[in-house]
C-alpha cells in the first residue's frame, strides 16, 4: 500500500524520524496518526537500505573499525519464552563498519549476536571493498576472527583491541584506593603485521553513540523500542543512509559521502527523501577481488595477488658490539711483613707494623698501702 501523505507531512515525519524522536513525539509534533507514521517509516526504511546499496560499494578504505550495538525488539532476552520465535523477539544486534578516515558506515546488519550474523556482516562488508584495507579493527569478540580469514583470506591485516571493564557494578568502600586495571586494553595481532598504533575502536564506538542519539528506537528506559525485527532493521537503515549523506561530520566539513567521493555535496531532507521513495533498480554488491596498496618500505611481492611480503622491525633493536674488557691489572707483589722484634728504630712511626706494647698486670693489695708507681 502505497503512502499517501502530502509531501510536506512526509517530510516532516522524515525530519523528526531522523532526529531521533519516536514514532508517538513525531505524531505531536506533525499530527500524523502513529499507523500512519508506522507505516512511512517501515517505507522509508526500506528505501534506505536500497539506497545504501546502490550508492555505498566499490570503496577503497584503507582503515576499518566495526563493533557491535545492543538492541533488542519486542522484549528483553530473558523475557522471551522459548516457544517464541526467537528470530523476531528479543535481542536485536547492530554490526557496524566505519571507515576510519571519512567516518563513512560501509556496511551494518542487523541480527543475533553469533557466528552466522558475523559471516553475514563481514561478507557485505567484503563485497562493498575493491581495496584490501590496511588495517581492520574490532573489538575481542571471538566470531570475527573466523568471518574475516573466511572472507579477506589470510593476506588481510586484522587486529583486535580488548578492554578489560570491572566485573559487576558494585564497588566498594575504598574503590577510590582501589589499583588500577592495568592494563585496561590489550592490543593483539589476528592477521598479518598490523600497526598496533592504529588498532582502535574508538571511531567505531563514537558511531553507535551518535545513532543512539539519532535512532530513538535505541534508547534505554524508554517506550520507543521496536516491536517486530522488521521495522527495527528499518529504522536502523534508515539512521545510516542518513547519517552518510546529511550528518556533517564537525571535523571534516563535509558528510562522510562527499568525504569518500560516492556525492558531491551535502543531502538536505527533501533529496533524501525523493531518494528513499525512488524505484532504482538495486542489488546486493557482489565480491570482486581486491587490489593489494603496496605500503611503504622495503615490501615484495607475493605471487597469485597475495599481497606484499614487507620488513617488520620486530623485537628490540640489536645492540651494538661491545669491545672485550681488558684483563685485569696484576696484583702488587707485598712483602712480608717483619717481625716486631727484629725491627729497628728509624725514629718514624710505622702504622703498618706497629703494635702497642703489652702491659704488665699489677697485683692491688685492699690492706695494704699501693706501692707508689
Amino acid at each position: 500500500m502505497a503512502n499517501v501523505l502530502p509531501r510536506e507531512r512526509q517530510l516532516a515525519v522524515l525530519a523528526a524520524l531522523v532526529d531521533g524522536n519516536s514514532e508517538r513525539a513525531a505524531e505531536r509534533m506533525t499530527g500524523v496518526s502513529r499507523p500512519t507514521i508506522n507505516r512511512f517509516a517501515l517505507l522509508a526504511g526500506q528505501g534506505a537500505a536500497r539506497l545504501h546499496d546502490r550508492r555505498v560499494r566499490d570503496l577503497s578504505c584503507s582503515l576499518i573499525s566495526f563493533d557491535e550495538l545492543w538492541g533488542w525488539v519486542a522484549k528483553k532476552p530473558h523475557r522471551v519464552d522459548p516457544a517464541e520465535d526467537a528470530v523476531d523477539v528479543g535481542e536485536g544486534w547492530i554490526f557496524a563498519a566505519i571507515d576510519v578516515s571519512s567516518r563513512l558506515c560501509v556496511s551494518f546488519f542487523v541480527g543475533k549476536r553469533d557466528q552466522e550474523s558475523t559471516d553475514r556482516f563481514i561478507e557485505d562488508l567484503r563485497a562493498r571493498l575493491v581495496v584490501m584495507p590496511q588495517l581492520m579493527t574490532s573489538d575481542g569478540f571471538a566470531p570475527y576472527v573466523s568471518s574475516v580469514g573466511t572472507s579477506f583470506g589470510p593476506s588481510s591485516t586484522f587486529a583486535q583491541t580488548v578492554k578489560h571493564y570491572r566485573k559487576g557494578s558494585r564497588r566498594g568502600p575504598d574503590h577510590r584506593y582501589e589499583p588500577p586495571r592495568d592494563p585496561f586494553i590489550v592490543k593483539r595481532a589476528v592477521f598479518g603485521a598490523p600497526d598496533m598504533a592504529k588498532a582502535s575502536t574508538a571511531h567505531s564506538e563514537r558511531l553507535n553513540l551518535t545513532m543512539r542519539h539519532v535512532n530513538g528506537r535505541l534508547r534505554r528506559l524508554c517506550l520507543a523500542f521496536s516491536k517486530k525485527m522488521e521495522n527495527h532493521s528499518a529504522a536502523v537503515a534508515l539512521a545510516y543512509t542518513h547519517y552518510n549523506f546529511c550528518h556533517v561530520v564537525k571535523t571534516l566539513r563535509v558528510t562522510p559521502a562527499m568525504q569518500v567521493g560516492v556525492t558531491d555535496h551535502v543531502w538536505s531532507v527533501e533529496e533524501l527523501l525523493d531518494e528513499l521513495m525512488s524505484d532504482a533498480p538495486s542489488e546486493k554488491p557482489t565480491a570482486r577481488p581486491l587490489a593489494h596498496i603496496k605500503p611503504e618500505g622495503a615490501a615484495r611481492e607475493l605471487p597469485a595477488g597475495r599481497g606484499f611480503l614487507r620488513v617488520v622491525q620486530g623485537g628490540a633493536a640489536p645492540s651494538p658490539p661491545v669491545a672485550p674488557a681488558p684483563p685485569p691489572p696484576a696484583p702488587m707483589p707485598v712483602a712480608a711483613t717483619p717481625n716486631a722484634a727484629t725491627v729497628e728504630p728509624t725514629g718514624q712511626l710505622d702504622l703498618l707494623s706497629w703494635r702497642p706494647k703489652p702491659r704488665k698486670p699489677v697485683q692491688l693489695s685492699l690492706f695494704d698501702d699501693p706501692e707508689p708507681i
